[in-house]
This record gives structure tokens, C-alpha cells and sequence, in this order.
């Protein structure tokens, strides 16, 4: 089943759903490992535990329709509905839902999870609370995305003989995804998380030389984003896109951090970087 961490992001989005479509009823849960199936394992606004542990097979009710097909589904009238098969009838006619949403979580074109809303009466439901069930499902793969590039880049720099010039082109270009995702993540737990991730990251590099710990510590968060855009190749556009900000306003915090690190080029800025231990 999903580690403690990945449970407590399925749960906060079902929280979230709930409060942005005003949907009584929320549950979801991630893929098993190795298993073509979906173990449901958080509940928010339930009365039975009869949907907890229910283990929903790709192509099967409502949850395993659209896993199937990675698209969020809707139906009117869970237990009529000619549209899915009717495995879950049981355990959904116990908790009392009629009306049942269900939105897939995809991350890199795989679907590792479903979050469903739901109402106890027969009514449709309709594309402004689809469209907030999606936004939900967003934050959940968001942090996926971000937790498993954390654990990849981690194994990769703990390796005993340690990563090769290929490998460390990886970490430095997951660096640069963590941090940027860092940005957009709402939570602040997860935020910092993943922001401490990077600094290990960056700190597997080697030791920091005295004569550039100092005005390497004097760099702006937003400065450290910029240069681990550029230590991969990024144009200041390409940058400004990864970052979510206009390409004069990284051309700014690009200057910035050249004159802090005394580098007269943008790569002498990311060499001095990662001589100081902020860049991988």
C-alpha cells in the first residue's frame, strides 16, 4: 500500500475536494504495487467503513472504468447506471451514494491512483464540480511527481562507488524539477520537504570551499532556482517558463547572482555555485 506519506496527500486533496465542490462524500486511494488495482484507503465525510480496504480491479465499477481509461467519469445513479459494471454495488449502496464522481491520478502517463466524490441522492453532477474534483487530483499527482524524483536522485547520489558523470547529469537535472515544483506546491510542509531534498542534493556535491561559502550563502531562494535552470541548459525563457515568471525578472535574478558569486559569465555563476555546495 502507499507509504504514510502518499496517504497524507490523498487524504488532504480529499479534504480539498470536498470544500470545493461541496460534496458530502469523499474517498480515494493509490495503486498497489505490482497489482492492477486500487486499494482504497482514505475516507473523508463517510458514515460505514464499508468502503475502506476495497480493493478496485482496472476496468471494474466506476473507480477501475476510469482507471482504465486515466479520465475522470462521472455517473447519475451509481447502482442503475448502465455505463459501469456493478462489482462495488454492495459496499457503495451500505455507505448510501447515488451520485459518484471518480478522477484518475496520473503521473507520467501512468495512473497511480483514484479520488471520487460523491452525494447521496440521484443528481448529476456537473462540470464546475468535475473541474474541482480535477484541480484536487492535480495536487496529489503534483507531490507524486515530486516525491518520486526525491527518492530516484537520493539513491542515486548514496550509491557506494557514487553516481557517474551520466548519473549526475540526472541528479542536477532533478535538482532543477525539485525546485521548480517546490514553488508551486501550496502546502509549506511539503514545501520546505522538498527544499531540504535539494540542499542534500546539493550537498552530496562535495564540501564548501571558505572562499565562496560566504557569498554563496548570500543568494536568494530565487536565485538558487535560476542557476540550477540555467546548470541544465535552460535558456532565461525557458527559465522563466519552468519558474512561473517573466523572462526580464530572471534575466534580474540571473545578474544578481553572477555579481554575489563574482562570475562574470552565467556558467562561471553555476560553476561557482556548485564549487560552494548550492548546486549539485
Amino acid at each position: 500500500m502507499a507509504d504514510t506519506a502518499e496517504a497524507v496527500e490523498v487524504r488532504g486533496a480529499l479534504v480539498r475536494l470536498r470544500r470545493a465542490t461541496g460534496l458530502p462524500v469523499a474517498f480515494g486511494g493509490l495503486v498497489e504495487p505490482g497489482r492492477p488495482q486500487i486499494r482504497i484507503s482514505e475516507l473523508s465525510g463517510t458514515a460505514t467503513t464499508a468502503l475502506r480496504s476495497l480493493a478496485v480491479v482496472s476496468g471494474n465499477g466506476l473507480g477501475g472504468k476510469v482507471a482504465a481509461l486515466a479520465r475522470p467519469c462521472a455517473v447519475t445513479d451509481y447502482s442503475a447506471s448502465r455505463t459501469i459494471s456493478h462489482e462495488y454495488d454492495g459496499a457503495v449502496a451500505t455507505e448510501g451514494l447515488r451520485s459518484v464522481l471518480a478522477v484518475p491520478l496520473v503521473v507520467r502517463r501512468k495512473v497511480r491512483g483514484v479520488l471520487y466524490g460523491a452525494l447521496r441522492t440521484a443528481q448529476p453532477l456537473g462540470d464546475r464540480t468535475l473541474s474541482a474534483a480535477v484541480a484536487a487530483a492535480r495536487d496529489v499527482e503534483q507531490a507524486l511527481v515530486a516525491r518520486d524524483e526525491a527518492r530516484a536522485v537520493l539513491t542515486a547520489v548514496r550509491e557506494p562507488a557514487g553516481p557517474s558523470g551520466a548519473a549526475w547529469e540526472r541528479v542536477r537535472e532533478a535538482h532543477s524539477t525539485l525546485r521548480s515544483l517546490a514553488q508551486r506546491v501550496e502546502d509549506p510542509a511539503l514545501r520546505e520537504e522538498l527544499l531540504a531534498v535539494c540542499g542534500s542534493l546539493a550537498g552530496a556535491a562535495g564540501a564548501m570551499p571558505p572562499e565562496t561559502s560566504g557569498r554563496a550563502a548570500e543568494l536568494s531562494p530565487r536565485e538558487v532556482d535560476v542557476l540550477s535552470c540555467v546548470a541544465v541548459g535552460s535558456t532565461n525563457a525557458a527559465a522563466a517558463e519552468r519558474l512561473g515568471l517573466r523572462p526580464e525578472t530572471v534575466k534580474g535574478y540571473l545578474r544578481s547572482a553572477m555579481r554575489k558569486l563574482g562570475a562574470r559569465t552565467r556558467w562561471e555563476a553555476v560553476v561557482a555555485a556548485r564549487r560552494a555546495g548550492v548546486l549539485p
